[in-house]
């Protein structure tokens, strides 16, 4: 939190809509008013801007904490406070989708989950059944493009495997998905030279191969996904990795010939 806040931040000019979580101010996503505000400035982008798209990363609640949104909730008369938190994701997201529509379109929305659907589901209240499955009138996005920065073989401290590049793509794929709503995937371009932090032995040597990432994508494209991004692209330009990086460059240039 900045120690001296603009006359017009949010937090003077609309605190109700606020929430704060250790240093960070949040717009509560329960409050009608707050969440349009977020809507207003995808329309401001897209009727204003030659974008492509609007894409949005995968923070929609900064907490857990019931008591961030306990009096909202309490007047919604629900019952079940994770199934409300994702009903209001789901009406926010979905209403960026729609104003991005609205403007043109061709225009492309879409978001990047957590790769751990757990985590999208419980702790980010991202209901990724709906918006996989949405279609026509009722679809919330384009695309999603879950956070996959794990390598082969990716293993925790407990020994599970579930979050292995191999492992976690093909449960996202399994995922039940409407024709119109494609399925992309991040790739960790941050890990090359570094590795991912994994228990199993190769955790930073299959990052230092020069290849990591084109092998990633030759599998994505063999399993039939929709497309790969990468996070960040300014990694693969690193001074400190510069023959790795320009490796990598060079690995997937020559995917496409």
């Amino acid at each position: 939190m900045p120690p001296i806040l603009a006359e017009n931040s949010l937090l003077n000019t609309h605190p109700e809509w606020v929430c704060t979580v250790n240093e960070g101010a949040y717009l509560n996503p329960a409050i009608p008013e707050a969440a349009d505000y977020v809507v207003q400035g995808v329309a401001e982008l897209v009727q204003n801007y030659a974008v492509d798209g609007i894409h949005f990363d995968d923070y929609f609640y900064p907490t857990t904490d019931p008591s961030i949104d306990a009096a909202q909730f309490a007047a919604s008369g629900e019952a079940d406070l994770t199934a409300w938190r994702r009903a209001n994701v789901t009406r926010l997201v979905k209403a960026a989708h729609d104003a991005v529509k609205a403007a043109d379109p061709t225009l492309r929305f879409g978001v990047s989950p957590q790769g751990n659907p757990d985590n999208d589901r419980n702790e980010q209240y991202t209901d990724l059944s709906v918006w996989l499955t949405a279609s026509g009138a009722d679809a919330v996005v384009d695309y999603l493009c879950p956070q996959i920065y794990w390598g082969y073989g990716y293993t925790l401290s407990s020994g599970s495997t579930r979050f292995a590049f191999e492992n976690i793509t093909a449960e996202w794929l399994a995922l039940p998905r409407a024709e119109s709503t494609a399925l992309y995937f991040g790739l960790g371009a941050y890990r090359v030279g570094v590795g991912d932090g994994g228990a199993n032995a190769d955790s930073v040597s299959q990052w230092c191969t020069g290849s990591a990432l084109a092998r990633q994508v030759t599998d994505l494209r063999s399993a039939g996904a929709g497309g790969w991004a990468l996070y960040r692209y300014g990694s693969l330009f690193r001074s400190d990795e510069s023959g790795l990086a320009a490796a990598e460059r060079a690995a997937l240039t020559a995917l496409d010939g």
